[in-house]
């Protein structure tokens, strides 16, 4: 004779909520670098549009916010420092910060990659062969926008 036992599967179930946006921080990242040699390319700027979950429904960029001020940031003097010191700031109410970058897989995450090295960070990496997808390290986050979202947008 044979008996029903009950589910036998151990995954784990699928959570009915989603995770709350209010502790994360996000930025949007725009990089422009000049070419030395065919093989080398050195950043000169980079640009950061910043969304908290207050003001990502707000149009207009010009409009600062109380809680995550100013939403328009430019680096350009040591652009990957500058970066890393500003997103590495104590910010009061936010929990996680996440970096999407258009295309950042080609070059834009080595130079975080490079940095990260230099100082020691201990980073989580997602890769595809050679191209960087996602970097991780304890509330910072850079992912790619084209991995993240491989269609296009129409």
């Amino acid at each position: 004779m044979r008996k029903k036992f009950g589910h036998l599967c151990f995954m784990r179930p699928l959570l009915t909520a989603l995770a709350s946006s209010e502790h994360v921080l996000t930025y949007f990242m725009i990089w422009r670098q000049r070419r030395i040699t065919n093989d080398v390319h050195v950043p000169n700027l980079v640009c950061l549009q910043q969304f908290c979950f207050k003001c990502e429904n707000i149009s207009d960029i010009e409009q600062d916010r109380i809680q995550s001020g100013n939403r328009k940031h430019s680096f350009w003097e040591d652009p990957v420092g500058d970066i890393l010191t500003y997103l590495c700031e104590s910010r009061h109410c936010i929990e996680k910060i996440i970096v999407i970058a258009h295309n950042a897989k080609a070059i834009d995450l080595h130079y975080i990659l490079n940095r990260a090295i230099f100082l020691k960070w201990q980073v989580e990496l997602i890769m595809n062969g050679m191209k960087i997808l996602c970097i991780r390290e304890e509330h910072l986050g850079f992912v790619d926008s084209v991995s993240l979202l491989p269609f296009a947008l129409r």
